[in-house]
Formats: structure tokens, C-alpha cells, sequence
């Protein structure tokens, strides 16, 4: 896995959600990640059925963060879980052996070691730079990429992440870049998304 990852803000949800997604899709993201934790169930529900299906069209992996039961139900290609959204190798024996598990693992590879041995796919290090979608995250330090390069899976950089800025994280050894704010806040999606692709 290498490329760009777009994991969608919770401000969009229904057909405006649909037609963002759409278009970095169209753009080359190679995974999409359905993020949304204050929607009532059913309209998640919705959401998620419509990007398994716009992600099905388009050839890129659907990942939904920190619901194993919402990526088993739409039938995701994976999960991503954080520190306290549930144990990795649970969500493998749920959605399978041939599911992506992603694994939030902030500034600390023992976390990524941990996370590989319990099956992670990825390992997810940041906030790389101060990030308007988690504000009070800490800042993560991008010689983590190196550090855990023998585990033998993709690393992905996350966090207050742009163009101007992606050429250092790939430089230092991220895989995958995961952006909201700089990939759907932009004018047009697609072409954002193209630019981020073509750094690979």
C-alpha cells in the first residue's frame, strides 16, 4: 500500500459526502476512510453503504475508523482502530483474514510493534503537524517511520497534513499520507488528490 488516503471529515454527510468522496476517488486515493463519530447510527449506516459502493466503482479499499461491527455490516475492506477503539486481532477474527487493519499508533513505535504482532496491516504515526481536526493531539516525530521500517508493513503519516509539506513525510518513510482538511477543504477534490498521487 503507497499512496494517497483520504479519510472524510465529519462535517460532510449524505450527497455532499458522496460527490467529495467521489472525486478523490477519481483522483487516485488509494483508500478511503469513512470517519464520522457524531452521526446518529443510521446515518452512518447510509453513508457507509453509499462509499462501499462509489469505493467499489472507483478500485479503491473502503476502510471505516473505529466501528468493526458498521465495516462488517457494509462490508468493508477493513478498519482502522485507535488506542482505545478495540484490539487489532479481534477485529481480524471479525472481519477476516483477508481484511486491512489499521492501527492508530501516535508517537510511540512499541505501539507499532505491538500492533504488528497482533495483525496489523498498517500503523498510523501523528499528529505529524498541529492539526485542525484533532487540535490537542501531540506532535509526532517523523524519524518514527524509519524505526519501525524492519516490521514490514505500511506506515502512514496523519495529521495538519499538505502538499507543501507531504515530500518530508514520504522523504522520512511514510507509505501512505492520510488527509482531510487539505484534500476536502479543497476548491477541486480531484485535482488535490492528483497532486497527492503524483508525489508517489
Amino acid at each position: 500500500m503507497r499512496g494517497l488516503y483520504a479519510v472524510t471529515p465529519e462535517t460532510l454527510t449524505g450527497s455532499a459526502l458522496y460527490r467529495a468522496a467521489e472525486a478523490a476517488c477519481a483522483g487516485g486515493a488509494v483508500l478511503l476512510q469513512y470517519r464520522n463519530k457524531s452521526s446518529d447510527a443510521t446515518c452512518r449506516l447510509a453513508d457507509a453503504r453509499a462509499l462501499r459502493a462509489i469505493t467499489t466503482v472507483c478500485g479503491t479499499r473502503f476502510i471505516v475508523n473505529d466501528d468493526v461491527e458498521l465495516a462488517h455490516e457494509v462490508g468493508a475492506d477493513g478498519v482502522h482502530v485507535g488506542r482505545d477503539d478495540g484490539d487489532p486481532a479481534a477485529a481480524r477474527r471479525r472481519l477476516g483474514p483477508a481484511a486491512l487493519i489499521g492501527v492508530s499508533c501516535y508517537n510511540d513505535a512499541g505501539l507499532a510493534r505491538e500492533a504488528r504482532r497482533a495483525g496489523a496491516d498498517y500503523v498510523a504515526f501523528g499528529a505529524m503537524f498541529a492539526s485542525t481536526t484533532k487540535p490537542a493531539a501531540p506532535v509526532a516525530d517523523p524519524a518514527r517511520f524509519a524505526e519501525v521500517a524492519d516490521l514490514g508493513i505500511a506506515r502512514c503519516a496523519i495529521g495538519g497534513i499538505t502538499l507543501d509539506r507531504a515530500p518530508l513525510l514520504i522523504e522520512a518513510g511514510a507509505d501512505l499520507l492520510a488527509v482531510v482538511s487539505d484534500l476536502f477543504d479543497a476548491t477541486d477534490i480531484s485535482a488535490r488528490a492528483r497532486a497527492y498521487a503524483q508525489l508517489f
